[in-house]
């Protein structure tokens, strides 16, 4: 729960670097979600089923397939959270890729945190808009849950 007895909202990161992951945790977390972290396509899609994020940022090359999946499997469960894209290989191709799949905003690793921190809060807002981000580290296949 976060200060005022609020729940914190759900978000689902799936990537497969541990360095990445960390950053999510320490952006996150201090700004009251609750992160929940996978590092393979499988554990995600076992994440978006069983754990009900508010919001999904997958990344698009994974060690045991497709980050797309991971987009297309959030976007398809009733009341879908909003996805956000990251990934180290940008191109307009896979931009359109993951616009087509359901993303709402793409970033290019390495990212700017500030931009996408503005990003989830504004996925995260009673009416998000969708954005596009920009910007100039492999853990087991796990799942993690990590307090806030």
């Amino acid at each position: 729960m976060n200060p005022g007895g609020a729940v914190a909202k759900r978000v689902l990161v799936v990537d497969d670097e541990a360095d990445f992951l960390a950053t999510y945790v320490r952006l996150f977390r201090p700004q009251g979600y609750q992160v929940i972290t996978a590092t393979s396509r499988a554990a995600g899609l076992a994440a978006v089923a069983d754990e009900h994020p508010h919001l999904v940022i997958s990344d698009l090359r994974l060690p045991d397939g497709d980050g797309l999946d991971v987009v297309r499997a959030a976007r398809g469960v009733p009341d879908p959270p909003p996805v956000i894209v990251v990934t180290g290989y940008p191109s307009a191709e896979t931009r359109r890729a993951a616009t087509a799949a359901g993303a709402i905003a793409f970033f290019a690793k390495p990212f700017a945190t500030a931009g996408l921190l503005a990003a989830v809060q504004s996925s995260l807002a009673p009416n998000p808009l969708p954005r596009e981000g920009g910007g100039a580290g492999g853990a087991a296949n796990t799942v993690q849950r990590v307090p806030c």
